[in-house]
């Protein structure tokens, strides 16, 4: 869509002339997919004369770059057209017609489902669904099914079905596509190497780069942020093992608004994923439908079939070496079609913070002079940073000309090619891209694996440390994109499918167009001040940056590193308590949590509540023991944490009717039944997930939820991931699987590819167990709200909202900390969503991911939840020392391990969970006290009581504005603000109840 939008005043047509101005926008705003896709379809068969079958080809192309046997015409065809247009990628059974011919086709990974049969009155009935009208089976002479990139075509004048491979050999045929390609496109690799003459900054600039001179290195690390953390836990294992690191637990750490440290500009936005009403797909098992090819340069009139017209230069993988750059700086010397020019993006470190609003308009300026005068590959490099010179934030400056001109008119003549110091980690490559940049050239990257190389003994080469990066990289990249349920680095580029957190609108309105924000807050000033505070740690004089990078501690807590909830002190504070059953240690605890005058860590830190005038007798409260029959331990797998963790938490939230998750990897059936002594180990919610692993019809009878998980808060858009280190005998008999062999779940579930598919598995979960609730677990971005809105039109009993600050067993580390967003932000969503749409009464809303006191319910509470679910505070409380190691099986603790010995030191009780829960509702109960509010349900969506604290000692958050958040959806007489229906499932009118019937003797 973005494209398309860029294309409009470089596009012109000989059929239309000066009409096609009439056809603008071309794809009108706030469209669905399919009436996006149809605008695009029309253009190109009335303003391209293309014929519909030709268009179709264009817009959703069969997988041809991994397929090895398509017959050459065809390919030459597909490729040919890669270079005019991205394909619109993602799942789709799309129907057209232009009144002569009508046809379907499906995306490359067959994703949607479409049946259809041929009559012998020659009716043709296609549907997602075979009998979804009644035909004797002696009329139909044809059965049969849409198939990945396949298209049926009926062609209404000749009267006859017309082949796929007859559609597609005559059109790949009509044209020397092979010859054209032969004379307009170039692969980068097959062009010949340059002798290397050093770095090449922007005209007029020298680069401070040396060879071999720790210290420039050194200063250029800080000066574009590298870490510690991002040698150890990143750079290291990707020149390692050539995969994207793994770890483990949730992140516990302030958004970057909220930092005190100077954040990467990529911290602010927060991948998209698909849940619901699209599947995300499986890179690995989908390999043959994913490309990370990338075309650079002009794109071509979409509507000209001028033979020769265009020029492109395609690379494998958007991931440039300094050799494959050297290139590029120099391709007129090599393709005498291209013109290269490269854009300075630094600023003069004496003009402060305030001089990169100039530099972006000189930036953009020199873009527009530059496209102008012919050139048609820009470079933005960063490659001047100096101590005189600080660099404009690589995504920033990559935006900010990408949108400039598509203001233009002027981006398809031209391609955007990144030389940055400043892109290390896989999300950084993605958001670059996901903004505008077709390659990318992390050159600060590359001699940072070299140092890695040497200064480690790195069993490896020069020239295996960057092939194993760029290929880590790469398939992380692939890994990013099919969260979307996008299978091509060309359409993920430019989609800009992300959610910015925290950055003000005006900001985002005019350097990141069209990019949702929820939080409004920081701006351009306080970006650049995060720039030059990075450029003074690297070339100002302080001891403590003289010789070593900052620590970083993202990822683990670190001593003068970013905060977190989590602290060896927290820590400490909590397990005394619970072990002590002292409420006073317990308070200690949750002021050190949610006091954050000092130190801002979330965003439900910024909300006040607003005290009644008289308050309520503490005595007349809802007592303790029934607020915590809403509280639920999060899903843990038996698996990914030990039987001994798994039953303590199942014996604790039954002791005290709450309940506890199985997490997706089944239950021991042993556990089904009670104790001896009354307890009982039988998890009350049973997950569902895509691998299915221990789902039988016992594990779905013995439930009291059966809760269905579409997405997980640490990793949404992926499956869950035990390394086979983990799966012992026992393990491996509960799931069905092989022992010693890791067990990926599939990102979708093949059964759930649209809202009507969830609505099919809802109804049969319901069927098996008629008094178990039906729950769905969504991840929490803008646009749940929605989905959950669908998840209940879907008849859900139950939906979770999960935040992105849920823990994890195993997980991608660029997950962890970069998919999804605050539950604050999905759940008010949610809340306002299903108001609207007088939906909120029939379906009961839990939040889950980073709760840990009783003020973190309350908020959740007045922003719309039912009901809660904790994960890591009440495996603290049974003794995990957050060593995040889970994914290793090495845990000393004997929680996240499988290990026999380490087993062992598991110390934790059912009283300690049973007493943290106690605690947790006593704060409740003292804050309803003093709020005004007997009963919980009287406080659920009351948004009304809670008012936001600005961080005026806050340099980067004192701006923040919370007012979405805190809006109040006016409710329509009647309607409830929170869970007291029932849903009506209709389960009488199920055939098995006929059956069932005539069954009986």
């Amino acid at each position: 869509v973005n494209w398309m939008a860029a294309r409009r005043q470089a596009m012109t047509s000989e059929l239309l002339g000066p009409d096609l101005a009439k056809m603008v926008p071309l794809i009108g705003p706030g469209q669905s997919d399919t009436a996006c896709i149809d605008n695009a379809l029309e253009l190109l068969v009335i303003g391209g004369g293309y014929s519909l079958a030709h268009a179709m080809m264009m817009l959703i192309p069969e997988a041809w770059a991994g397929n090895l046997l398509m017959d050459p015409q065809r390919r030459a065809f597909y490729e040919y057209h890669a270079a005019l247009m991205e394909p619109w990628d993602g799942p789709a059974a799309i129907a057209f017609t232009d009144g002569r011919q009508i046809g379907a086709t499906l995306d490359r990974n067959g994703l949607r489902p479409a049946r259809y049969i041929v009559t012998d009155g020659d009716h043709v009935i296609m549907a997602s669904e075979a009998g979804v009208l009644p035909v004797p089976e002696e009329r139909i002479t044809r059965k049969w099914r849409l198939q990945p990139g396949k298209m049926l075509l009926i062609d209404l004048e000749e009267g006859r079905i017309v082949d796929d491979d007859e559609v597609k050999r005559k059109l790949a045929s009509e044209h020397p596509y092979a010859e054209w390609l032969e004379a307009t496109q170039f692969k980068l690799h097959e062009l010949p190497e340059l002798a290397d003459e050093g770095p090449q900054p922007a005209s007029g600039h020298a680069s401070s780069a040396r060879r071999n001179d720790p210290t420039a290195q050194l200063n250029l690390q800080q000066a574009f942020g590298y870490t510690q953390e991002d040698m150890q836990f990143f750079l290291e294992p990707m020149a390692r093992d050539a995969d994207d690191p793994v770890g483990s637990m949730g992140t516990d750490t302030p958004i970057a608004a909220l930092s005190n440290k100077p954040k990467l500009l990529y911290n602010y936005f927060k991948q998209n994923f698909a849940q619901v009403t699209n599947p995300p797909i499986d890179p690995i098992r989908e390999e043959l439908v994913m490309s990370l090819v990338s075309m650079i340069g002009p794109r071509p009139n979409l509507l000209g079939h001028e033979a020769g017209s265009h020029y492109r230069l395609e690379v494998a993988q958007p991931i440039l070496t300094d050799a494959d750059l050297r290139k590029i700086h120099a391709i007129e010397k090599l393709v005498s079609a291209f013109r290269t020019d490269t854009l300075d993006a630094t600023w003069p470190a004496a003009e402060g913070a305030e001089g990169m609003a100039p530099a972006l308009e000189r930036l953009c300026r020199e873009a527009t002079e530059a496209v102008t005068a012919g050139h048609n590959i820009l470079i933005l490099s960063d490659r001047a940073v100096s101590a005189e010179r600080v660099s404009i934030p690589a995504l920033l400056a990559t935006s900010a000309v990408h949108h400039h001109l598509i203001r233009q008119g002027l981006r398809t003549l031209t391609g955007i090619v990144v030389e940055t110091g400043e892109a290390r980690e896989v999300h950084h490559f993605c958001a670059l891209a996901g903004y505008g940049a077709e390659a990318i050239n992390p050159y600060l990257a590359f001699t940072t694996l070299e140092q890695i190389r040497v200064e480690n003994n790195l069993p490896l080469s020069a020239e295996q440390v960057q092939k194993n990066y760029i290929k880590a990289v790469g398939k992380g990249i692939l890994k990013v994109i099919s969260k979307m349920g996008i299978s091509t680095y060309q359409s993920y580029c430019g989609a800009q499918i992300f959610d910015a957190v925290g950055l003000a609108g005006d900001f985002v309105e005019k350097y990141f167009t069209g990019t949702a924000t929820t939080i409004e807050g920081v701006g351009l000033r306080e970006i650049a001040q995060e720039a030059v505070d990075r450029h003074k740690n690297a070339y100002g004089d302080s001891p403590l940056y003289e010789d070593m990078l900052d620590l970083g501690g993202d990822y683990a807590f670190r001593l003068r590193g970013e905060d977190h909830a989590w602290t060896p002190q927290s820590v400490a504070k909590l397990q005394h308590a619970v072990r002590g059953n002292s409420l006073a240690d317990y308070r200690a605890f949750a002021a050190t949590i949610n006091d954050q005058s000092e130190h801002h860590l979330t965003i439900r830190g910024l909300m006040s509540f607003k005290s009644a005038a008289e308050p309520v007798p503490l005595d007349e409260v809802e007592p303790a023991a029934e607020i915590v029959k809403r509280f639920a331990t999060g899903a843990m797998s038996f698996g990914s944490i030990s039987r001994e963790a798994h039953t303590t938490l199942a014996i604790a939230m039954n002791r005290i009717g709450g309940k506890s998750n199985t997490g997706e990897g089944g239950e021991e059936a042993q556990r089904f039944k009670p104790l001896p002594n009354g307890d009982s180990m039988r998890s009350a919610i049973k997950q569902v997930a895509s691998g299915r692993f221990g789902v039988t019809t016992e594990y779905l009878v013995n439930a009291d939820d059966l809760q269905i998980k579409m997405a997980q808060g640490a990793k949404p858009g992926e499956g869950g991931q035990l390394p086979g280190r983990k799966v012992d005998k026992i393990i491996a008999g509960v799931r069905y699987s092989t022992p010693g062999v890791g067990l990926i779940s599939p990102p979708p579930h093949h059964d759930i590819y649209s809202i009507e598919d969830l609505a099919q598995l809802i109804h049969d979960l319901k069927n098996a167990n008629p008094q178990a609730r039906i729950s769905v677990k969504l991840v929490s971005e803008v646009g749940v709200g929605t989905v959950a809105a669908g998840v209940s039109k879907a008849r859900s009993d139950h939906v979770t909202i999960a935040g992105f600050e849920g823990g994890t067993g195993a997980s991608p580390l660029t997950s962890l900390t970069h998919a999804g967003s605050p539950w604050e932000i999905g759940l008010a969503e949610t809340q306002q969503t299903l108001v609207r749409n007088g939906l909120r009464g029939r379906i009961a809303v839990q939040v889950d991911g980073g709760l840990r006191t009783g003020r973190d319910v309350v908020i959740g509470a007045m922003l719309g939840a039912d009901e809660f679910g904790f994960a890591t505070a009440p495996l603290i409380a049974a003794g995990c020392i957050m060593m995040r190691k889970c994914h290793l099986n090495t845990c000393p603790v004997g929680i996240a391990t499988q290990d026999p010995v380490l087993r062992k030191r598991f110390t934790g009780e059912p009283e300690h969970v049973i007493n943290y829960f106690f605690f947790v509702a006593e704060e409740v109960r003292e804050l309803m006290a003093k709020l005004g509010f007997r009963r919980f349900s009287e406080m659920v969506g009351r948004v009304d009581k809670l008012d936001m604290v600005r961080a005026v000692d806050h340099w980067k958050a004192k701006g923040i504005d919370l007012s979405r958040l805190l809006y109040q959806e006016p409710a329509k007489r009647g309607v409830a603000i929170y869970n007291c229906e029932r849903q009506e499932h209709h389960l009488d009118k199920a055939l098995d109840n006929q059956l069932i019937a005539e069954a009986q003797p």
